[in-house]
């Protein structure tokens, strides 16, 4: 039977694979899922005028960000303090905002029309996907890379090519297998080379997750994550403060063993200044005496009066400092200005005000080794820590994903988390408020994680790592530039072909 992709079923179908596709990342972690489901809204949008290509490039991108980011909701209804009508608008704004970059990507592709069924086609079609998907992950509004393909294939054989090209250049594999798919019209041998050859590439994937890129020492770093499980709702409240600062003095005084103890994203609720004496003081002199590195988060002011920064500090043999420099947009600073002010006073929203940290920042040491160090939603950029690299012998992320409930976000973010440690070749470790914390190994396996919702102390041990991978001798950006480079040969080759 044929299947008609040209009537208004396949439109409506459209946001239905775009939903379906959130089931290949984390937790459902169906990454099988990803490829085929790609390879259909590559097929309904290769024959159809370039409106309508636009359209279920739209509607897929609708499907999958509304599935796959309405935790937005419960950020800014929830915790934000909008109501519902106001939230529910944001979010869906949010999510169809998003989604206007695979309806580029499918304009594109139907605009340019490399279908003559051929790897250079395939090639083509990948290309000119990751370039769009660069712009939305790292160029328009500080970035937002969530949902990228790679990242579904965390624990599939294509994670073999992360160390070596990263997350943009696995989504590259990823979007041309599903374009070698798309091309498949019959059950036939000829017709069916293209699978074998897709089924090849995971061969090579697989084949590459045993390449040891990097080398871990052989002394093992003794750490310990403390997750306070403070209530979003309570962790400002004046009452609140000191049970809550007490509260992460005692956990860590059970773990003196430990070399590095590490506290979430703001887990001391007041700004540097007003503890440094009562409070910082005290605990780094507990520090040095036990031989321990404590990696605290807190925001501080700076010199000026509207100067703030999200912070982390290390309390123990060499204080160090990082204020947060990739900054979250809408959430700790607001981009489109004064029009995000007034939407914002408008729906009633109270978000945070901070100024970045800068790009030439010391590194932090703990432990006995420099590590890098990411806060928040910074461990979504593969930069922020390979230029660190290869000084860094481990990375370091603290996040406070209280702000999304239960919900995806964070099953999500850590995934994220998971990606860098495996380009980089490094151990993460990477503390929360209520959860995911965990321990990441050099091949971004989640060998320890804290229960969510429940105050935890996770213990374990990591090892330093040196070395290289290939990806973080080249970073995104020559990734990117070795993509343009291949979609030129591609239109080049098609050019010649025609003549």
């Amino acid at each position: 039977m044929k299947i008609n992709l040209h009537n208004g079923w396949a439109d409506a179908a459209m946001p239905i694979f775009g939903a379906a596709c959130t089931f290949a990342f984390a937790p459902f972690a169906l990454f099988w899922l990803c490829i085929p489901i790609l390879a259909v809204l590559l097929k309904a949008v290769q024959s159809v005028g370039q409106a309508r290509a636009f359209g279920r490039g739209f509607l897929f991108g609708a499907g999958m960000f509304l599935s796959g980011t309405y935790w937005v909701f419960i950020s800014v209804h929830d915790f934000g303090g909008a109501p519902v009508f106001g939230a529910a608008l944001l979010t869906l704004f949010f999510a169809l905002f998003w989604a206007l970059f695979p309806a580029v990507t499918a304009w594109l592709i139907n605009t340019c029309k490399p279908f003559n069924l051929s790897m250079v086609d395939s090639l083509a079609v990948a290309c000119l996907w990751v370039l769009v998907e660069y712009v939305r992950g790292a160029l328009l509004l500080n970035g937002f890379p969530w949902m990228q393909a790679a990242y579904s294939q965390i624990e599939s054989p294509l994670a073999g090519f992360i160390p070596l090209v990263g997350s943009y250049g696995t989504t590259f594999v990823v979007i041309f297998c599903a374009a070698m798919l798309a091309s498949i019209r019959s059950i036939s041998t000829p017709a069916l080379y293209p699978l074998i050859f897709v089924i090849a590439v995971h061969g090579v994937g697989q084949g590459l997750r045993c390449v040891q890129w990097t080398e871990a020492g052989d002394k093992p770093i003794s750490v310990t994550l403390i997750q306070g499980n403070v209530s979003q709702d309570k962790k400002w409240q004046s009452d609140y403060r000191i049970k809550t600062m007490r509260n992460y003095q005692k956990l860590t005084e059970q773990h003196w063993d430990s070399d590095v103890v590490v506290w979430p994203e703001t887990a001391i609720p007041a700004y540097e200044r007003q503890v440094k004496e009562f409070y910082l003081s005290p605990l780094e002199q507990l520090a040095i005496a036990n031989n321990t590195d404590i990696i605290v988060g807190l925001p501080a002011k700076g010199k000026a009066l509207s100067e703030n920064y999200n912070r982390a500090l290390t309390l123990g043999k060499q204080r160090g400092v990082y204020n947060k420099n990739h900054l979250l947009p809408f959430g700790e600073y607001m981009p489109l200005q004064p029009i995000s002010d007034w939407v914002m006073d408008a729906l009633g929203v109270s978000l945070g005000n901070f100024v970045p940290g800068g790009d030439q920042q010391k590194m932090m040491i703990a432990g006995g080794y420099p590590f890098a160090m990411s806060i928040c939603y910074e461990d979504a950029f593969a930069s922020v820590f390979i230029n660190h690299l290869p000084q860094a012998a481990y990375l370091v992320n603290i996040t406070n994903d209280a702000w999304f409930g239960d919900s995806l976000e964070p099953y999500q973010h850590m995934q994220i988390a998971q990606m860098r440690a495996l380009e980089t070749g490094r151990y993460l470790l990477r503390a929360t408020n209520t959860g995911l914390t965990g321990i990441v190994d050099s091949k971004g396996v989640l060998i320890k994680q804290a229960p969510l919702f429940k105050q935890a102390t996770l213990s374990g041990k990591i090892y330093p790592v040196t070395g290289m991978t290939p990806f973080a001798y080249l970073g995104d950006q020559i990734v990117i530039a070795i993509v343009g480079l291949i979609l030129i040969i591609c239109f080049s080759l098609t050019s010649l072909s025609k003549n």
